[in-house]
């Protein structure tokens, strides 16, 4: 401890002294707080990245360029990888990134949805964002402004690396600014150099009857595209449930309980129809509804590639239960807006 503590006590004495210090420039990116706060995420230089000129279209009454002068910076710590051609993650670098949220971003943006008369919630929106390359993921609204953490989607305008202590690995740094998805596990939605934000509704009509009493649906259909690729009516038995303790609380009612939810993750149900592949991790979005038309957007992401296992339940209730046979239970959410009664359909789209 004492030779850890030689280099930052050396320093504070000579700087008492109005004496400059010389030290090898190699020790300073580990000088700074490593051992002089609690802090390590801050001990490395920070680098600038530039952010390109970014707009905001779509089903927006007031589309246009973002001020980013007017918004606050936050900050996120990622450890990135990529998809590689095992289908595991490829890591690439542990970085703190500084930067705009998407909640800021589209805090003021004025929403004009296409299928309002249909079905007015906000939870079917998502963005698509994409940059000059041609490049594009996707993030549901819902992981924007509903979960338990919110500002984990920046715009990055500074990266700083997080260096191990040890083996001091120095991971390339990204040279322009990047969508950051801090609670993505594998980081292919951190495309560079976004410059337009599109928001869209999902595009798909359904029937919705509000007030249905009773409701319920025997199945869940599953869908690609247009296509009808499975359907649930049971839950495999080697799946295992959890248990999720709860406070659940909506946005308009109010707090509804706080029952525990026993279920199956949604996503060890599901991978076997919609198996893990880069333009899904990308721009894949999915829509779930109820047998009354009730629906919420997920991107893939979301719900297929987490890492703060913050995850969605399938409930199956018994037979004939009002609200069955399948709920959908987002413990991400610190709303319940988003939790499903009498699931009838899931699809994925682009």
């Amino acid at each position: 401890m004492r030779k850890k503590l030689l280099i930052p006590a050396l320093l504070l004495g000579l700087l008492s002294c109005n004496i400059k210090p010389t030290v090898n420039q190699s020790l300073i990116q580990f000088i700074d707080s490593t051992y002089m706060t609690n802090n390590f995420y801050d001990n490395t230089r920070t680098y600038e990245l530039p952010v390109m000129e970014l707009t905001v279209e779509g089903e927006v009454a007031n589309p246009g360029e973002v001020d980013f002068s007017s918004l606050p910076k936050h900050s996120v710590i990622v450890k990135e990888a990529l998809l590689d051609s095992t289908g595991d993650g490829r890591f690439t670098g542990a970085f703190r990134y500084d930067g705009y949220s998407l909640f800021d971003i589209l805090e003021k943006v004025m929403i004009r949805k296409a299928n309002t008369d249909e079905f007015s919630s906000i939870i079917d929106l998502y963005i698509e964002i994409g940059n000059d390359k041609g490049e594009k993921v996707v993030f549901s609204w819902g992981e924007i402004y509903y979960p338990n953490n919110l500002h984990k989607i920046l715009i990055a305008s500074n990266v700083s690396r997080i260096i191990p202590s040890r083996t001091k690995e120095l991971w390339a740094l990204p040279e322009s600014s990047r969508i950051v998805a801090a609670a993505d596990l594998i980081t292919e939605r951190n495309i560079s150099d976004p410059v337009r934000i599109t928001v869209k509704s999902y595009p798909k009509s359904i029937l919705t009857v509000k007030g249905m009493s009773p409701i319920y649906s025997e199945k869940i259909l599953l869908y690609k595209g247009k296509e009808q690729i499975g359907e649930l009516t049971s839950i495999p038995g080697s799946i295992k449930n959890e248990t999720f303790n709860t406070i659940f609380y909506g946005r308009g009612k109010g707090i509804h309980s706080t029952t525990p939810f026993t279920g199956v993750l949604l996503r060890e149900v599901l991978v076997k129809y919609y198996p893990v592949n880069r333009d899904d991790l990308r721009f894949g979005i999915m829509c779930i509804t109820g047998q009354d038309g009730y629906r919420c957007a997920l991107s893939y992401s979301e719900l297929f590639n987490r890492n703060d296992q913050q995850e969605f339940l399938l409930i199956k209730t018994a037979e004939g239960e009002d609200g069955g046979l399948f709920r959908m239970f987002a413990a991400s959410d610190f709303f319940s807006d988003r939790a499903i009664k009498s699931v009838s359909g899931i699809h994925l789209g682009y």
